[in-house]
């Protein structure tokens, strides 16, 4: 394990036991490198890796704060910021998305019938009323499941649900930790259907492309980041 790991772990200990909570200011660096033994600059790396998802909050001439997410949220995001700086495969995951999905939405929009694009739009609308992002991320999957379904080939929809849910946890991570992502997600479906909708398979495989991209691009960046930590 990363020194950079090392206090990163620290810091999810602390908000594990309460020592920090949402909306806390962290002590002054000096002090908090001593208290969790270790160096001020593997600190400060992780402190920069943990704002870049939005975990702490950076403030210039005001201190770095705690997201003020709650504490089973900021758990959940740091236990995946771990897992995923330790193994990069739901990169992989996503990119096989990448290729398949835009396929099996221009096959949907050649295949479904009205009632299953009447299913597309109640899930569209579930996403919409619910707050709570796990539940969000369940109805994402829902989504995608039902145009996999949709294209009538039972493969094709294997293969995409086999490679979907292994990256479930790093649509909910980016979901708390990203901006927007939420909005962004529901638009982008409400596209995906309208392209469905319309019976144009060029559009819906283009609008489905750009969804799947923006999470992965998402992915590597934040990746990218947290590894210039340890560099």
């Amino acid at each position: 394990m990363s020194v950079t790991d090392d206090a990163i772990k620290k810091i999810k200990s602390m908000i594990r036991s309460g020592e920090l909570a949402p909306g806390d200011r962290l002590p002054r660096e000096a002090d908090l490198a001593t208290a969790i033994g270790v160096s001020r600059n593997s600190l400060r790396e992780a402190v920069r890796a943990l704002s870049i998802v939005r975990i702490l909050d950076v403030r210039q001439g005001d201190g770095t704060y705690v997201s003020r997410m709650s504490t089973d949220d900021l758990l959940e995001s740091l236990n995946f910021l771990l897992e995923f700086r330790q193994d990069t495969g739901v990169v992989e995951f996503l990119e096989v998305r990448r290729i398949l999905e835009p396929a099996a939405a221009a096959m949907a929009a050649r295949t479904m019938v009205e009632d299953q694009i009447t299913k597309l739009h109640g899930i569209v609308q579930e996403s919409k009323a619910t707050t709570d992002v796990p539940d969000l991320v369940r109805h994402d999957l829902a989504f995608h499941t039902a145009i996999a379904a949709g294209t009538g080939n039972s493969v094709l929809a294997s293969m995409i649900d086999s490679v979907s849910m292994p990256t479930e946890r790093a649509r909910i991570w980016r979901g708390l930790t990203q901006e927007d992502a939420v909005t962004r997600t529901i638009t982008e479906h409400q596209a995906i259907v309208g392209a469905i909708e319309a019976r144009d398979p060029d559009l819906a495989a283009a609008r489905t492309l750009v969804h799947i991209s923006g999470v992965l691009q998402w992915l590597r960046q934040a990746d990218s980041v947290t590894s210039a930590a340890d560099a």
